[in-house]
Formats: C-alpha cells, sequence, structure tokens
C-alpha cells in the first residue's frame, strides 16, 4: 500500500499530537534525538506489508472496486495511529489480520539498522512481527534493549516487591505492568536511603512571613556564574545573568524577579526577590556580551573566555525557589551547607566539537565540570545505590518463587538474577534522566516556573545562570519524579512480539538477519553529533550498567571514528566529512539491497534540511544527493510521501529553521533484467504512467504541497527501474535532471502553463496557493522546496520568501526592493518579475512598460501567464484584493 496511497492528513495528524503525549510514552523511558513519532513508524510498517487493493485485479477488478477497499484499509490505519489505540486489542488485532492476509509465507524479519530510540523495532513488536534493531552507539542499544528486548521477557509476571505481593493474584498483572510496578517500589527505597546519605545537603530555607512563616523544602537553588569586571575601577566578581525574571506574570500571580544590590565599600553584589507588575528586561549578558553590574562597563566575550579558562570563573547564588503552601515560593539566597567531596565522578575531556559543545571555551573542558559538586554527590549515591538495591530485588524475587538459576539478563535469563538485572537497567536509565536534570546546563524556566533538562536542545550550550534542583522535593527534577517516568514507560509497553538489539554498525546488522523488511531512519549528514552527546550520559551507564550490560559498556566512550555522521572537526574538513559520511552511507545501501527481503519495500524516514551545496557549475540538494545514492546501489524507488512529524513549538524550532517534516521513502532493489532507457523512452512512460498514479493520489484529497512531494515517488519509480537512462548524448541522466523531467510531467497534470516557470516560481505557486502570504512552518516549506527541486535558502536568496524563527512566508508586494533591477539579480525568477511589474503598472502603464523591455518579451509571457495563474487561485479562494492585483 505505502506504493499507491496513504492517509496523509491521519498520520500527520496523529503524529504531530504524539509530541504533546508524555505519560507512558516511550520518549521518556530515556532521553534520544530526532526521534520518530511511534505513529509515523506503525503506519509506515503496517502499510508496508499491506497490499494495496490493485495488486489484487482478481478480487477488486475495477478501479471503483478498489478505491471502496483502499478506504476500508485506510480506516484501519487511521485508527492505528491513534495513541489512545497504542494497546488497544481490538484495534491491533485488526491490523494484524491485515498483515497476515498480505504475508502468506510467514511474518517476515523487521529490521531498523540504525535503531537509535527504538521506535521502529518497539512498533514492530506491537504489530506483533519479529523485531530487530543495531546500533553502533551502546546508548542506542540499550535504550532500545529497555523499550524491545526487556519487556517481553517477563510478560505477566507480578511484581516481586513484598508490599506487592498480596496486592493482585497471580495472572492480574498484564504485560510488563508487574515489573513497572517493582520499579516504582525500588526507585522509592533508593530515595529514601539516598536521603538518609546525603539529605542533609537539602536543607529546608524558612520562609517570610507574608508566606506563613515556617520551613518549605527546596525546589531549585539559583546560581550566576560571575566574572572579575574587566573595569579596573570595580575589581570585584560580578554576575553573567541571562535574566533576573524567576517568574513571568500571568492573570491572577504578579511577577517576581531578582533585584541585585551593589556595595560599593566592599565590591559586593547581593540579591533581594521582588514581585510586581513590570520585571526588569534583560540581565548582564545577551549574544554580544555581558556588562559590568557595578560600571555598566562591556566585558567582552574573549575575557569572559579567558577568565575561565584560567579557573577564575566563579559563581553566586541569586535567589532560591521553594514549595510553599500557595505553590512556588521565591527567597532570597541563603548559606550553603559544606559539601564533601564526590566518591566518584566520570572523567574524561569534553568533545572538542565547537559547534555543539560550547562550554570549552569558557574552561569547562570535562564531563565531570558540567555538575557541581553536590550534583556529583547525589549522582553518585544513587548511582552507589544500585548495587544495594541489587541484593534486595535478587533476596524478593527468590522469595516470590522465580527461578534462582544465576541466568543472566544479556544470556536470556528469566530468573531471580536476569530479574535484578532487568530492575537495575531502568534504574539506571533514572539516574540518567536525574543528570539530564541535575548539571549546570540546567536553567530555570520562568513561564513554567521548573527546571530545564540539560538537553533542550541537541547541544550543550554556556548556560549562565544554572538552576541547581533537589533530588528530595516533590517538584520538577526529583527523583521520585524521574522513577515514575520511567515506570510509566515500561508499564505501556505492548504485551506482543519479540526483538532483538545488538551493537552493531549498520552493515553488519543488516548481514546478521535472514530476508529482512528494513525501516530504517538513518543519520543525516552532520545534523547531530549522536556519539559526542550520548557520552553525557555513556560516563554514568558505563559506571551503572558495566556488570549487567558488559559488552555495551567495554569501551570508555562511545564510538566516533566508525560513526555514520559528518563531522567536520573530526574528518579534517567539511568536503572530507561528506566523502566519509556518503561513503560509508553507500555501503549500508548496498548492503540494502543484498538483504532486503524481495517481497516488500523498504522504508527508510529523510529529515535532513534541503541545502544547496556546489560542485563546479552545479548546485546539489541533499535530497537529490541521497536518492542518487539510493539509484545508485540498485535501489528502485516506489514511493515519497512527506510525513509531518514535529510540533513547531519545541525550542530548536522556535528560534531555527528546524525540520517539520520527514519523508518516508519507499524503495526496493531493482530487478536483475533491467535495462537501459533513452531519454524519450523515459520520458514516455514518465507521461503515459504518472497521471493515473497522481488521480489516485488527488482522490486520497492530499494537500497541494504534499501532493508535489508524493508524486515524486511514481515518477521516479519509473526512473529508477531501469539501470540507466542515457541522455541525447549518451551521458548518464542523473537524479538532479530526472527530478526536473518529473517536474515537468506533474505541472503539465496540474497546469499546462506553470512548466514555463523556474523551480523558485514553481515554489511560490504552490505556497501561495496553499497559504497565501501568511507565515507557515519551515518543514512545509522544505518539504515543498524538495519537491520542486529548489531549497528554501534558494528562495530566500531570489527575494521572493523569508525564512525567520521556524516560519516561511512569502515577501509581500510592499517589501519589494524600489531598487531592484533585473539585469543584476542573480536568481532572477518569473514570480519577482511578476510581482514588480504589478507594482510599477500601479505608478503607471509607461513604468511597467520599461521595465516589460528591460526583462525582455520571453520573461514578460512568462510573467503574463504567472498572472493569470495566480488570478485563479485568488478568485477561488476569495482573496479579492489579490484577484483585482493579477487581472
Amino acid at each position: 500500500m505505502i506504493e499507491v496511497a496513504l492517509p496523509l492528513d491521519a498520520i500527520s495528524g496523529a503524529s504531530a499530537r504524539e509530541k504533546s503525549i508524555r505519560h507512558g510514552h516511550p520518549s521518556t523511558l530515556h532521553l534520544w534525538w530526532a526521534r520518530r513519532p511511534l505513529a509515523a513508524a506503525r503506519a509506515v510498517l503496517w502499510a508496508s506489508l499491506v497490499d494495496d487493493p490493485s495488486a489484487h485485479p482478481e478480487r477488486f477488478p475495477t478501479v471503483e472496486d478498489q478505491a471502496v477497499e483502499r478506504e476500508r484499509l485506510f480506516g484501519i490505519l487511521k485508527e492505528l495511529v491513534v495513541w489512545e489505540n497504542s494497546n488497544d486489542a481490538r484495534v491491533l488485532e485488526q491490523a494484524r489480520v491485515e498483515i497476515e492476509k498480505s504475508c502468506e509465507g510467514g511474518l517476515p524479519n523487521i529490521l531498523d539498522p540504525f535503531c537509535g530510540g527504538g521506535a521502529i523495532p518497539l512498533e514492530a513488536r506491537r504489530l506483533g512481527l519479529p523485531a530487530f534493531g543495531g546500533d553502533l552507539n551502546p546508548v542506542a542499544v540499550l535504550i532500545s534493549k529497555g523499550l524491545v528486548e526487556i519487556p517481553p521477557r517477563f510478560d505477566g509476571l507480578s511484581p516481586v516487591n513484598p508490599d506487592s505481593q498480596s496486592a493482585l493474584g497471580v495472572g492480574s498483572w498484564e504485560g510488563a505492568q508487574g515489573l513497572a510496578e517493582d520499579i516504582g517500589f525500588y526507585g522509592r527505597w533508593m530515595r529514601e536511603m539516598a536521603f538518609e546519605r546525603i539529605g542533609h545537603l537539602y536543607p529546608k530555607v524558612k520562609l517570610p512571613a507574608s508566606e506563613g512563616g515556617g520551613e518549605a523544602t527546596v525546589i531549585a537553588w539559583l546560581w550566576a556564574r560571575t566574572v572579575e569586571s574587566s573595569d579596573p575601577s570595580w575589581g570585584g566578581h560580578v554576575p553573567l545573568v541571562r535574566s533576573w525574571v524567576l517568574r513571568k506574570g500571568k492573570k491572577n500571580k504578579p511577577a517576581v524577579w531578582v533585584v541585585p544590590t551593589v556595595d560599593r565599600a566592599d565590591r559586593s553584589v547581593t540579591y533581594r526577590v521582588e514581585e510586581g507588575d513590570d520585571p526588569p528586561e534583560g540581565g548582564t549578558v545577551d549574544r554580544r556580551g555581558g556588562t559590568c553590574l557595578a560600571t555598566g562597563s562591556p566585558i567582552g566575550f574573549p575575557y569572559i573566555r579567558e577568565q575561565g579558562r584560567r579557573g577564575l570563573m566563579g559563581r553566586a547564588m541569586i535567589a532560591v525557589v521553594a514549595e510553599g503552601n500557595r505553590g512556588r515560593v521565591y527567597v532570597p539566597p541563603v548559606t550553603q551547607p559544606e559539601v564533601p567531596e564526590p566518591s566518584w565522578q566520570p572523567s574524561g575531556p569534553l568533545p572538542k566539537n565547537p559547534r555543539d559543545f560550547k562550554t570549552p571555551l569558557y574552561g569547562i573542558t570535562t564531563w565531570a565540570d558540567l555538575f557541581t559538586d553536590r550534583q556529583l554527590v547525589a549522582l553518585s549515591t544513587f548511582s552507589g545505590l544500585l548495587g544495594e538495591v541489587r541484593s534486595v530485588v535478587e533476596a524478593d524475587a527468590r522469595a516470590a518463587g522465580l527461578a534462582d538459576d544465576g541466568v543472566r539478563l544479556r544470556d536470556g535469563g528469566v530468573g531471580v538474577t536476569a530479574y535484578a538485572d532487568a530492575v537495575i537497567t531502568y534504574l539506571a536509565f533514572v539516574v540518567d534522566r536525574l543528570a539530564d536534570r541535575s548539571s549546570t546546563i540546567c536553567s530555570w524556566d520562568s513561564g513554567y516556573v521548573k527546571i530545564r533538562n540539560t538537553f533542550g536542545r541537541q547541544a550543550v550550550p554556556m548556560v549562565w545562570d544554572y538552576a541547581e534542583g533537589n533530588p528530595f522535593s516533590g517538584s520538577s527534577g526529583n527523583w521520585l519524579g524521574q522513577v515514575g517516568w520511567v515506570r510509566k514507560a515500561v508499564a505501556a509497553a505492548p504485551e506482543r512480539g519479540c526483538g532483538e538489539v545488538l551493537q552493531r554498525d549498520a552493515v553488519a546488522r543488516l548481514g546478521e538477519v535472514s530476508l529482512p523488511v528494513v525501516c530504517t531512519d538513518p543519520p543525516y549528514y552532520d545534523n547531530i553529533s549522536y556519539a559526542d552527546l550520548s557520552d553525557f550520559f555513556f560516563v554514568w551507564l558505563r559506571r551503572n550498567l558495566s556488570d549487567v550490560w558488559p559488552d555495551e559498556t567495554a569501551t570508555l566512550l562511545t564510538p566516533k571514528v566508525e560513526e555514520l555522521v559528518a563531522n567536520p572537526y573530526r574528518a579534517g574538513s567539511k568536503a572530507s566529512a561528506r566523502v566519509h559520511f556518503e561513503g560509508g552511507m553507500s555501503d549500508v545501501l548496498g548492503r540494502l539491497v543484498a538483504s532486503q527481503h524481495a517481497g516488500f519495500p523498504a522504508t527508510i524516514f529523510y529529515a535532513y534540511k534541503q541545502q544547496e551545496t556546489k560542485e563546479g557549475d552545479t548546485a546539489s540538494t541533499g535530497w537529490e544527493t541521497f536518492l542518487q545514492g539510493l539509484v545508485d546501489v540498485g535501489l528502485r524507488v516506489t514511493g515519497t510521501w512527506p510525513v509531518r512529524t514535529e510540533l513547531s513549538n519545541r525550542p530548536v524550532a522556535r528560534g531555527a529553521a528546524a525540520l517539520a517534516s520527514s519523508v518516508v521513502i519507499a524503495c526496493r532493489p531493482r530487478v536483475g533484467d533491467a535495462r537501459l532507457a533513452t531519454r524519450r523512452e523515459f520520458l514516455d512512460v514518465l507521461h503515459a504512467e504518472l497521471p493515473g498514479r497522481v488521480r489516485v493520489l488527488q482522490e486520497q484529497a492530499i494537500a497541494p504541497v504534499d501532493l508535489a512531494q508524493s508524486a515524486i515517488g511514481p515518477g521516479m519509480e519509473v526512473f529508477s527501474r531501469y539501470v540507466k537512462v542515457l541522455e541525447a548524448d549518451g551521458s548518464q541522466m542523473r537524479v538532479r535532471a530526472a527530478l526536473e523531467q518529473i517536474n515537468v510531467a506533474l505541472e503539465e497534470v496540474l497546469s499546462e502553463e506553470d512548466t514555463e516557470f523556474d523551480a523558485d516560481t514553481r515554489w511560490a505557486v504552490t505556497w501561495y496557493e496553499q497559504f497565501g502570504h501568511d507565515p507557515a512552518d519551515y518543514g512545509r516549506a522544505e518539504s515543498l522546496s524538495k519537491s520542486k527541486n529548489t531549497s528554501v535558502e534558494g528562495v530566500v536568496q531570489a527575494g521572493i520568501a523569508e525564512s525567520e524563527l521556524g516560519k516561511v512566508r512569502l515577501v509581500a508586494r510592499e517589501e519589494l526592493d524600489l531598487d531592484w533591477d533585473p539585469l543584476s539579480d542573480k536568481r532572477l525568477t518569473v514570480w519577482e518579475v511578476t510581482q514588480h511589474l504589478i507594482v510599477c503598472l500601479d505608478r503607471s502603464e509607461q513604468e511597467a512598460g520599461a521595465l516589460l523591455g528591460r526583462v525582455g518579451g520571453g520573461m514578460g509571457d512568462r510573467a503574463r501567464m504567472l498572472a493569470y495563474r495566480l488570478y485563479q487561485i485568488a478568485d477561488e479562494q476569495h482573496r479579492t484584493a489579490d484577484a483585482v492585483a493579477y487581472n
């Protein structure tokens, strides 16, 4: 089915909605970057295995019969992607029945060789399929084992802790709920033990009389990094603060902020807390540098960096957030208890990765440097308790009647020892979750009044004012909160299916699994430095799980050299990094061709930001480069589906051009008797087959922006079915040229006139038809740019669009440059000429005539055609002002 039609709106809607769902979602088990939504993974897997009705003309002989059956299958898929139906027995069973109908030779093995956070093998297991995963990164492997391998091992098992033994009878615990219950119990036990040992390091604070007096548990101590002022007239340390605001004002609550007071006599700064309706804007540091609080003199980043590298950067407490009787309470700084040396701390330097790791510039150069001493004491205490809680779990499991066979979890055990291994694995994930909320990269969120985690984005930035949480509080960043998230994720694990996840590179894993159906979300050039980032967690996992998972924790840090990403700082240059990535990806795809089950398509999630790169005189995009790689290794592209998988309100998307879409590519190994074709043969077949395929897509009411991307699939299917397509001069046609011809053919289907326009203008026409001049998500613009063989960067350079803060919009006519000269415009477009002609015509016919003379008659004719096309769109969509302008 995935090669013919999909209910894209339902899949995209469920995928986007899923990002706002937390309780029980697998993403809450452990942080991983760039996860694909479960709804998208589930839909893609199901649609890859279930036949489209057109594959069975004996049962569905007419187009109408096929449409009715397709709509029935769509109904099943639309139910399947709904989050609330994730473990619904009826919904899953009807989905499995359809899979079994189409897989007459038995259920195939599903393999994701880049399994990352485990979404794809997890969803394969949910659908009752044999699920296999692989990843070079040990953190990814352990997360995926926690989702795919471990829960079914203890399916239906009652909890072993003494409090739960008599609560429900045997058989009352479904799936991994018993295991989840034990995670909660032993997590609470660890909290009690830890509090006995280090609770005195987290004293309560006295509340002011206005807050009822007495004492309150601290939620967070708020700190500012300090440096000695570069102004010699002051000479003391001054704070570097991004914002003084502790709570933004809301309907019934005033804003709260810190007020610093400079004491010039002893060259010190003190802090108090105020509330009201007029909080101060900004702080003492921004992107331009710092400002001396005492004198107002600038403090440049070079000076701040030097102070940090010399070990002269300090810190000052600026406020305390506590649990009051009526919500959060904000009080001035308090005296801190003396903190002992940590019993253990992570070793090793931070990566020399200047793009993603900013702290080394300021002297914070090791993993241990990212934490305060108190944070290290807490994390090492909880880590040390894992060994103690293991003995308790084993004793309770033995008393509950589990087999005391000594077989470890990694060896397939299900008895006492293996069960303790499982519980310890999940509690180690809790330590990781606590570490993510217990570093000096955690800032205070004054909007949601809570601690942000370390990885609000895919980097370790320099944070000037940070929040040190209390693991024993009842609020954000506490230990029991992290236990709860892990417990719920395990409890929600699917009941059916089996899985295996191994630490392997993708090529090796593809060679291990018999006749797999590959579904994967590979890395994208240098989008995310997985190995560098995941070392933040690996240094703790290595300490906490080396006995449980010795193979996965055997290295000091995660593998770097073999990692399939384009890291310029590691490869030596951008060019070398690109060669490393593309060569490695080619090896993986070549192995996929040799391994993939012939009866089903492989599916690949593609979510790389569309950028143009120059090779000689030719500009190419990551999208066409990836498609070219598929074709070159012998894969036949049979479908391309844009799936909106991200919300636009996450931190990366709010301030950058973050990806808001994935394109799912369906492909199969090219048949052995594939032949050469001439350009004419390719075009004849393309023009003969594409109209019918587009009509099927249009029957599904696919949005215009999505239709353009989806139609690339059937077009590329024609192109890639041949070993080579030869141009008239005998050279091989490249994907870039094929995409241009596919676009031409599609435009002929949709509109004869549009074929005369350049790629940037075709993008603008479709964007205008969908959004007018309103801003829309960058990801939609990105998806459309791929289908039009241009890029968002390109249309911005052409002067017809603006991209800012994760949104893209067409430039309005009133914003056009009045000094624009078409003769010097290096990226002249029909769209821009048309808009300038309208502006000139509004002033005078003579001015418009003069412009026409400068751009030439051919461009004038195309501008006229575009104006007619845009008038039709504006008229149909009741955009009266635009219709008048284009008339």
